[in-house]
């Protein structure tokens, strides 16, 4: 598996060695050691989730209150998406910057992000269909947004989707700064403190 960090701190992509032969292919598209490896602690997986989306549809900008927010192992098992992953921690040397993947059934990459980071994905083709293994169940008490039009993020998309579809609480979702005057953002130290306490064990 061939590993690169992507340019938000707490964020990596993997790509999986595919074998293939006149049957098709076969690849490990996870594996906990070199997660845990890459990372510094194993995830605490508690839930997976899966979405279909059609052409264009968008999904995000998402996080989770932090402790324990929801770590993210994204994979697309089929069609294709750019995966957006946004540092919105205040106090990060990145706060506001971003970094993109393609996630397809091509290349079979997978993207991490670790707690506190945002999420979103854009679809590139019908019925696209994306996994999402996570750290925490879905609580819609700590489930957050913020508009993945937000000009201040700059999110690109492909020329070809000028328009995303969103949903109507993805359309309502506030801005980053209006997000983060309203006390609804990670901080930095908290999400940098909590990563360590999964390190050490002292998490959950």
């Amino acid at each position: 598996m061939q590993i690169r960090e992507l340019n938000v701190p707490g964020a990596w992509e993997f790509t999986p060695v595919q074998h293939g032969d006149a049957r098709g292919v076969f690849l490990e598209s996870y594996r906990a050691d070199v997660l845990a490896e890459t990372v510094g602690h194993a995830l605490d997986l508690r839930q997976v989730n899966m979405s279909v989306s059609a052409r264009g549809v968008a999904r995000g900008i998402h996080y989770a209150l932090i402790p324990p927010s929801q770590a993210k192992y994204v994979t697309a098992v089929r069609g294709s998406f750019i995966d957006f992953i946004i540092d919105i921690r205040v106090g990060s040397p990145t706060f506001g910057q971003w970094d993109s993947v393609r996630i397809d059934d091509v290349d079979r990459r997978a993207v991490y992000l670790s707690e506190g980071l945002g999420h979103a994905i854009v679809a590139l083709e019908d019925a696209s269909t994306v996994s999402y293994l996570v750290s925490a169940h879905y609580d819609p008490e700590r489930e957050k947004g913020i508009s993945i039009l937000d000009p201040a993020v700059g999110l690109q998309f492909p020329d070809s989707i000028a328009d995303p579809i969103l949903s109507e609480k993805d359309t309502s979702a506030p801005t980053l700064e209006q997000a983060a005057d309203a006390g609804l953002l990670p901080s930095y130290d908290e999400c940098v403190a909590y990563t360590e306490s999964l390190r050490t064990g002292g998490a959950r």
